[in-house]
């Protein structure tokens, strides 16, 4: 049985470590990090998978962002890790779907990322023309519709939104 609750500030060390565990300690020199510097992540959107014996099982993350130059504001999605003890029964996806529907009940139009079309598409995301910041590869552009005309349009370079 899992748990979902929102990350809280007594989660995020725990969380911190399962994301160098997932990506290695330098996953913060990747481009899209330059997006989150100096800002904390999205605290009612952002959101933590604990196990029957609190163990943290896996761990999500929005940040607010821009797109194009006229500022269209959208969600950033990541970074999303899995426990290496917990991959393969299904916690990502449920971690995925369950955070996804509760930021379609927010105000946001969109959810942006930088991933895997193959495994993505399976929660609604396609191949969008936005640019992330470089080094990023733009076959690895992605977006999600919140709402039924939320990435009409979208287009231009993304960044930070402070």
């Amino acid at each position: 049985m899992f748990r979902i609750t929102p990350e809280t500030a007594e989660d995020t060390p725990e969380v911190e470590m399962l994301f160098d565990l997932a990506f290695a300690p330098g996953r913060t020199a990747l481009s899209s990090y330059r997006l989150r510097d100096g800002m904390a992540p999205l605290a009612h959107l952002s959101c933590v998978v604990r196990d029957d014996y609190d163990a943290l099982a896996a761990a999500i993350r929005f940040w607010p962002v821009k797109v194009g130059a006229g500022g269209w504001p959208a969600l950033l999605l990541g970074p999303i890790a899995v426990h290496p003890t917990r991959q393969g029964e299904g916690v990502g996806a449920l971690l995925m779907s369950e955070s996804l529907a509760l930021a379609k009940t927010d105000s946001w139009r969109c959810v942006l990322l930088v991933g895997d079309l193959p495994y993505y598409k399976r929660f609604g995301f396609r191949r969008i023309d936005v640019t992330f910041p470089p080094p990023s590869n733009p076959d690895r552009a992605l977006g999600l519709a919140l709402t039924p005309d939320g990435l009409e349009g979208m287009t231009g370079i993304v960044y930070r939104w402070g």
